[in-house]
């Protein structure tokens, strides 16, 4: 038990992640990575039968534990324009541009799975910690870039972001019969979330306050469906609960070191997932579509200002993403994956402004990944994946002293904001099987 517990703080310490698909990581573990994040339908390992569809894990007949561990680099752009006004507020047609480069450096991407289950049994158990979701920038303050100038100077000054939810699964499947089984997941959360400055408070004098550490918990739950037919096709479904948070309570510090403090609810959205596979003795290939409620999120459903100038939710879409890999099995002992996942972008131009604390959006993500067996029950993973924006993010700065003439968010004439971004990440896997 103390073993386990260290486990968790291990997870919770280093599970700074900055995700795929909206908020969402595409996958879990390097197997499931290296599929693009497949596996409603067709899972080669533990870790994505666990996040994407409870009623396929009753596809492995033994007791299986999967740990991973990964180094995620990432390199947002942020840009801004805006126009000088003379001291009559009238524009002198100048303008004011600049670029800022994140400086976070790498992050940490643990992942640790377990399923209990015997050869002739109908009921199959897992257990999962998994880190699902996170963003994250430091962007540094700038005399150049008018959005990251002082907080004096009309600008934000540094900004800086971390979110991370770390999500422990109880996992239950029961085989009807060899071609379709059933699956149940209660889902547990914990969320911790820091914004400097915090744009969910009220300014004072000193414009927006930054924040200490807030921590949430939720919960939420997963049910799926997997029908797999003998000739290697197989199909599947899942849904996945919106996962309902507590209020994150934030300490707040001004720049005038006088103090407040607000809440803020960020829920983590439904998703549903639909999956097919093929297997043979050769291939392995899953493709999976998914559909992230966004809309219908506390926290991304509301976008604007509130009446003290506070932002009161990010304003996100909802998104569909696809998910596809190949995995080669023709080397002995040594398997080829190639995966690849799209997805749309849940910013649209009109809430840009108010996203820049996340703008870890990837539009196509690319993987390959490997495995060897080290002994029958010894084996090592591991993946390599890149990913990019394929393009900005573009839209007006806002200020809500300019609602009575612009509205609804008050756009400053003339001004743009703009954010893009790559990943890269390198994560290595151990699994272990007991007979």
């Amino acid at each position: 038990m103390k073993t386990f517990s260290l486990i968790i703080v291990f997870l919770l310490l280093t599970g700074t992640t900055t995700a795929q698909v909206g908020h969402v990581m595409q996958g879990v573990g390097s197997s499931n990575m290296s599929m693009g994040g497949a596996a409603t339908a067709n899972p080669i390992d533990i870790s994505g039968a666990l996040q994407w569809n409870p009623a396929s894990i009753s596809g492995f007949d033994k007791t299986i534990i999967k740990l991973d561990v990964g180094v995620f680099f990432s390199s947002p752009e942020l840009s801004s324009t805006v126009p000088v006004f003379d001291n009559l507020g009238n524009p002198t047609g100048s303008f004011v541009s600049g670029i800022t480069k994140d400086d976070r450096g790498a992050s940490a991407m643990p992942s640790l799975a377990v399923v209990f289950a015997k050869p002739d049994s109908k009921h199959n158990f897992g257990i999962s910690l998994f880190g699902i979701s996170g963003f994250g920038v430091t962007f540094p303050e700038s005399t150049t870039n008018p959005i990251n100038m002082p907080q004096s100077m009309g600008g934000f000054g540094r900004i800086e972001s971390n979110y991370t939810l770390l999500q422990i699964g109880v996992t239950y499947s029961f085989k009807i019969n060899d071609q379709l089984s059933i699956g149940i997941e209660p889902t547990f959360d914990m969320a911790t979330l820091e914004l400097a400055p915090n744009p969910t408070a009220n300014p004072g004098a000193a414009g927006y306050p930054s924040t200490d550490v807030a921590t949430s918990s939720g919960f939420g739950g997963q049910i799926g469906i997997l029908y797999a037919l003998e000739s290697g096709l197989s199909l599947g479904a899942s849904y996945k609960t919106s996962q309902e948070f507590s209020e994150f309570e934030f300490d707040n510090t001004y720049l005038d070191n006088t103090t407040g403090t607000n809440t803020f609810t960020m829920d983590y959205p439904a998703i549903i997932s639909l999956g097919t596979g093929y297997s043979n003795s050769t291939l392995d290939i899953a493709v999976d579509y998914r559909y992230i409620d966004y809309e219908n999120t506390e926290g991304f459903s509301k976008t604007g200002w509130t009446p003290t100038a506070s932002v009161s939710g990010f304003g996100w879409k909802s998104i569909s993403v696809i998910s596809a890999g190949i995995q080669y099995k023709g080397f002995e002992m040594l398997p080829i994956r190639f995966g690849y996942t799209f997805s749309e972008n849940p910013i649209e131009s009109d809430v840009a402004f108010f996203n820049v604390p996340a703008t870890a959006v990837i539009k196509h993500a690319f993987q390959v990944g490997t495995s060897f067996q080290l002994t029958d029950a010894l084996g090592i993973d591991a993946l390599y994946h890149f990913g990019t924006s394929a393009g900005e993010t573009t839209g007006q700065l806002y200020n809500p002293m300019f609602i009575a003439n612009f509205p609804p968010y008050g756009a400053i004439p003339g001004s743009e904001i703009s954010y893009k971004m790559t990943t890269s990440l390198v994560m290595v896997g151990v699994t272990y099987s007991l007979d």
